[in-house]
């Protein structure tokens, strides 16, 4: 191959995979620099050009002490470039990589690709002014302002320049006939462009400049290739991807399917440890079509899909390593549900009917002061859930959303009523309320029911009645709320007894919606013969029970069916 595609190398670790990277470029046919970082031995400095002595077009840059985000790994690459523009002569293109970069095709593909773009610089070089992909940092004013202190190093004092920058209103001029662009490091620039940028008459005044804005090896050549490049093709020939905080993803052995699709010539970073990536692309054939151009757009719903799952999460999905913020979370529960007040105080057996009818998972009062009342009554549920109330009770949202997540793919719905442990200030209830996937239905005052039908000393059972009449009215001012997401749907026991075929049909298109329709008997209701009168004998002894509604002496009891789906 013509020595026209050169390489200048930026190492400080892992010298061993630089300098199988090197010695793949070297074999090839480009001569490669390499600049390693001061910071690295002496010792090791010798082993990386004793393992690379037999290629006489490897050679080595002046070395730098590099640190992230100042001038000098700008330096470096100028010391890199200079020697490559008067070692080789002949080298028409060079190509920036650094020791964690990894060419993912024959550098005779990639030389023969640029030789059909003779005159192109591939360059990452967005305007200043029009950048979005900034995360958590700064963008214009990292031209304003003057940056003096490494920011790894010194962040306290980086902090403070900048502040004090901020309020003093800095705004630094710059230098003559440039614009600010900032792109990726990684670049592949022609030789006349590089020459350009090099030996400018204006350098001295440039890298004045440079020297303190923020992150310049992201700006410097981005910035000045606008003055002297014939065409600029916006993009890197380097494959990178970044999370959502802006710091580049890894690549590990099993990305190799998606590195080969991707069809990219270099791709960064990986991993050192990745062995089986080494192995296969640096002795990979010829390609089928070698003239092919890459396609990194091939990959980018994958990494698009892990940024939205590691800034999101899966719905209803609560772990140690990504615990969301209140209100902030990807969907408080995985799946559904339906919770019902009242319904088994008013219907026999209302339980096991609605899980033959509906074809549910239907629990028992799942916050049952005595214990989580599971389907089937079950000690440990899916999940390994235990029914102990003093486990369930440490934090009954995680209770819930743990049995959610954990009978993913089947319709889970409970029993609720008002004396039932919902944590302080009914906070479950806030949390299923506000919870999109929740379906909320209440028969209000049913929970008189039980109370009349248990009998005894009428003054406790007023006393009694008092208080969950006191708590329902607490749940229902949460459920009428306007910060409720859920389904709610609220009747007094007098209305959902006049007609109980209507809100059941509407509850039953909800909870089993592909089900054949065909008629369906209802459960039958428990005795309520006398209740009214029993609802007169509280008022009587001092309470007002009105959540019941308009409750007649003598209520029906008679028999319906409904219509379901």
């Amino acid at each position: 191959m013509s020595a026209r595609l050169g390489c200048i190398m930026l190492v400080h670790t892992a010298l061993d995979r630089a300098a199988q990277v090197a010695r793949f470029w070297a074999e090839a046919g480009s001569p490669v620099v390499i600049h390693v970082d001061a910071r690295v031995g002496r010792a090791e400095n010798q082993r990386l050009a004793d393992a690379l002595r037999d290629f006489p077009q490897v050679r080595f840059s002046t070395r730098y002490r590099c640190e992230w985000g100042t001038w000098s790994l700008v330096a470096a690459m100028q010391a890199a470039s200079t020697e490559m523009l008067r070692a080789f002569p002949d080298v028409q293109h060079v190509f920036a990589a650094s020791g964690a970069c990894l060419p993912l095709r024959p550098v005779a593909e990639l030389a023969g690709w640029l030789a059909r773009h003779p005159d192109t610089d591939f360059i990452e070089s967005v305007n200043v002014a029009d950048v979005n992909w900034t995360k958590g940092g700064l963008s214009d004013e990292r031209f304003a302002f003057h940056f003096p202190f490494a920011y790894k190093r010194h962040k306290w004092l980086f902090d403070r320049a900048v502040d004090l920058q901020r309020r003093m209103g800095v705004r630094r001029d710059l230098p003559d006939g440039i614009e600010p662009h900032i792109g990726s490091q990684w670049w592949c620039l022609t030789r006349e462009t590089l020459g350009a940028i090099l030996n400018d008459p204006s350098r001295p005044v440039f890298e004045r400049y440079f020297r303190r804005v923020w992150i310049p090896d992201e700006s410097y050549f981005q910035t000045l290739a606008r003055l002297y490049a014939r065409k600029i093709e916006s993009r890197s020939l380097t494959l990178g991807k970044f999370d959502h905080q802006g710091r580049p993803h890894v690549f590990y052995d099993d990305h190799l399917q998606l590195l080969r699709r991707s069809g990219c010539f270099v791709a960064r970073k990986i991993w050192p440890g990745a062995g089986r990536l080494y192995e296969h692309f640096l002795t990979a054939p010829a390609s089928e079509d070698p003239e092919a151009e890459p396609q990194p757009s091939r990959i980018d719903r994958h990494f698009a899909r892990a940024t939205l799952q590691r800034v999101r999460g899966r719905p209803g999905l609560y772990m140690a390593s990504r615990f969301p913020a209140k209100d902030r979370e990807n969907g408080k529960t995985a799946e559904p549900y339906s919770v019902f007040q009242g319904f088994s105080e008013v219907f026999q057996d209302f339980e096991g009917w609605l899980a033959a009818v509906a074809k549910c998972r239907v629990h028992g009062h799942l916050f049952a002061p005595h214990k989580a009342e599971f389907s089937g009554r079950e000690k440990v549920f899916a999940g390994g859930l235990s029914d102990k109330a003093s486990l369930r009770d440490y934090n009954p949202r995680a209770f819930l959303t743990n049995l959610l997540w954990a009978t993913r793919g089947e319709r889970q719905c409970f029993q609720l009523g008002p004396a039932d442990n919902t944590g302080a200030k009914h906070e479950l209830l806030w949390f299923m309320a506000t919870d999109s996937n929740a379906q909320i239905s209440v028969i209000s005052g049913a929970w008189a029911v039980p109370l009349y039908h248990a009998g005894g000393d009428m003054a406790a059972i007023r006393r009694e009645a008092a208080r969950l009449q006191r708590i329902e009215t607490e749940m229902l001012e949460i459920l009428r709320s306007p910060w409720v997401r859920a389904r709610i749907r609220i009747w007094t026991l007098a209305e959902f007894l006049e007609n109980p075929t209507e809100p059941l049909h509407t509850l039953f298109d909800e909870i089993a919606p592909h089900q054949q329709a065909r008629m369906i008997r209802i459960p039958e209701r428990v005795d309520l013969s006398g209740f009214g009168a029993f609802l007169q004998e509280l008022r009587n002894r001092g309470m007002q029970p009105v959540l019941m509604g308009d409750f007649p002496m003598n209520p029906s009891g008679s028999d319906l069916s409904i219509k379901v789906k």
